[in-house]
């Protein structure tokens, strides 16, 4: 008996080896989007800010984020970089925070290691790993400790091209001189408590931003001065302009060289269309033709998108707040900016809601006329037609998603390209998006789903409503070039699935944003239906009203090529959406490092105008 149960135990132990040696060498599954990444849920008590306050709190949460993160590393391939940033960024947080200085060191040169933007390898993770090499010397929150940060932060900076990284230290610079427990705990309290209080979990795609607001109140808040002053020293010691490459590059049509008028859409949020005069393709009556739906899908009028009744009297310093926000992102010290500095780093605790959601408001207001300008700029040929949607703005999703509100989208896609197709637009910019991922975290905030298996399905569900009917209305318009901004996220828009940015189709072409010389802006989206590259950083144009104004995204990108489009038709009407895309992304510049194709209008509209041979044009491309 006994040497039977040796011999059983014995078989049971190698049956067991075996099993493991071959889990072992099972390939992992693979990750081919983001919405496939596994969810997790974590269980929360009581108020959340108290949760990011309290140590004791925090570390049963934190280390059932660590478990899960590193689960997912060590369990899947994920061949999506910055999905395997993101998830690093996460542990080499959680790390400082536990006082593992030398891991947190370490894991933020693996973020390091994986970046791919020229400015990001040089300077990814600079401020974490600045504070972990002076926590491993001083005490936390010591005069030493502040002295260590600003001297590491400024020996690193020293020797680094200042072109390549500027933009970025302004925004590091920006976002120090923003920063407040208000503004650090809004998101907590505002989005994130409401989950709790109706679920009693949070999920995993929210958790990441607990762990954020610990450390950014208990580590960050403190070096704020510290902060400012040394990126400010950095770039009071740099003041040097960047190369303008675009003014040689771009191109200003004459009245004589219009052979046809070409229709430029703006599907957008709205256009104050009196700023653009003769520009504008109106009706018999001299009214601009408008389409419109609102945010929830529902037939609007107006040509922009209205604002409350007890806003309206805030219109003038909701803009000045823009202009603000625009001089910061610049290093500009002006009223504005200091206003908006004031504003967001002194909140209490009651004004972040209403401040928050109205400048989500005027931005959605101004966005579409500001890229109406850029789209027009420059061709007396262009007759502007408007497409409007609206944006959501309010903290908590409003509409929430449904079925009834996807079908209702995706009936509205086709209807505004029956729209632009009936009044003959040859170009339309689209410089908006979203994804099946967003879709999911509105339905975990609206409290629908009992599990995330059960969010995610309905948020694949309403997706892919949409995103086949997006498809089919753009292939039911051949004649139709469709531009669109490739995202703001600084990831793959295909991995993300963004639409319409990750939608591959001949009469469809996806722009990201680089900067006044061409360098890659910080948070410009990539991927393989990313084609070409166009000025996003820091572009003036128009708000409502008149006032001009320099914003930056991928959203100011995509009108540049949109405006080069339409440009290339009013000189050669006979060009097809085909024969548009082959000669912009042909006739562009391929950057050294072969991230970047940069449009060169130039050279586009000579190509046009000598007959656009897309096959020869082929050979300007490097």
């Amino acid at each position: 008996m006994r040497h039977h149960v040796l011999a059983r135990t014995t078989a049971a132990a190698l049956l067991s080896l075996f099993t493991l040696l071959a889990w072992a060498q099972a390939p992992k599954p693979r990750i081919e989007k983001a919405a496939d990444l596994p969810r997790f849920t974590y269980k929360v008590e009581g108020k959340l800010e108290d949760l990011v306050r309290s140590a004791e709190r925090f570390a049963p949460f934190a280390a059932a984020v660590r478990r899960d993160t590193e689960s997912v590393l060590a369990g899947y391939e994920i061949p999506d970089k910055a999905t395997q940033r993101d998830l690093l960024s996460v542990l080499a947080a959680l790390d400082f925070l536990d006082g593992q200085y030398d891991q947190a060191l370490a894991r933020a040169e693996q973020v390091r290691a994986l970046q791919d933007k020229p400015a990001d390898k040089l300077i990814s993770g600079l401020r974490l790993r600045a504070m972990a090499q002076a926590a491993k010397a001083h005490g936390l929150e010591s005069a030493a400790y502040l002295q260590a940060v600003a001297d590491t932060i400024s020996r690193e900076l020293k020797p680094l091209p200042y072109p390549v990284i500027a933009n970025d230290i302004k925004s590091f610079k920006a976002s120090a001189e923003l920063i407040g427990e208000a503004l650090i705990l809004g998101r907590v309290r505002e989005v994130m408590q409401p989950i709790v209080d109706s679920s009693g979990v949070l999920s995993s795609e929210f958790a990441p931003g607990v762990v954020s607001a610990r450390l950014a109140l208990l580590n960050v808040l403190p070096l704020k001065q510290t902060l400012i002053g040394t990126y400010g020293s950095y770039l009071a010691a740099n003041q040097v302009a960047k190369a303008d490459i675009w003014a040689a590059r771009d191109v200003v049509l004459q009245p004589g060289q219009v052979k046809a008028p070409v229709v430029a859409a703006v599907w957008d949020s709205g256009v104050d269309t009196q700023l653009f005069g003769r520009q504008v393709l109106r009706d018999a009556k001299g009214q601009p033709y408008v389409i419109a739906f609102d945010k929830y899908s529902q037939p609007a009028q107006g040509e922009l998108m209205p604002i409350p009744a007890e806003l309206r009297g805030k219109l003038p310093q909701m803009t000045a707040r823009t202009k603000g926000f625009s001089d910061l992102q610049s290093n500009i010290d002006s009223p504005e900016a200091s206003e908006v500095k004031q504003l967001l780093s002194t909140l209490a605790p009651d004004q972040y809601k209403t401040q928050i959601e109205e400048i989500g408001l005027a931005g959605n207001y101004e966005h579409g006329t500001h890229v109406a300008g850029i789209t027009l700029a420059g061709n007396p040929g262009a007759r502007l037609l408007v497409a409007r949607i609206e944006f959501g703005h309010t903290l908590k999703p409003d509409p929430c998603p449904s079925r009834e509100l996807a079908l209702r989208d995706a009936a509205n896609y086709q209807a505004y390209v029956n729209f632009l197709k009936r009044h003959r637009a040859r170009v339309v910019n689209m410089s908006w998006g979203g994804n099946v991922t967003s879709i999911e975290n509105d339905l975990e905030q609206c409290g629908m789903g009992k599990t995330p298996e059960e969010r995610k399905a309905l948020a694949r569900e309403y997706f892919d409503i949409g995103k086949v009917a997006m498809q089919r209305a753009f292939a039911s318009a051949p004649e139709i070039l469709f531009v669109t901004a490739a995202g703001n996220s600084n990831s793959d828009a295909s991995f993300v699935e963004d639409i319409p940015a990750g939608i591959a189709l001949p009469n469809l072409l996806t722009v990201g944003a680089v900067d006044l010389a061409g360098d890659e802006a910080p948070f410009t989206s990539y991927g393989p239906t990313v084609k070409v590259h166009a000025n996003g950083y820091q572009v003036e144009s128009y708000l409502p009203g008149g006032m001009r104004v320099a914003l930056s995204g991928t959203s100011m990108a995509s009108p540049q090529v949109a405006n080069l489009a339409a440009k290339l038709l009013a000189v050669n009407p006979k060009l097809k959406p085909g024969d548009l895309i082959r000669i912009i992304v042909s006739t562009a510049e391929r950057s050294a490092d072969g991230r970047r194709n940069l449009v060169h209008p130039k050279k586009a509209l000579a190509a046009a105008q000598a007959g656009a041979n897309p096959a020869r044009a082929g050979k300007k491309r490097r």
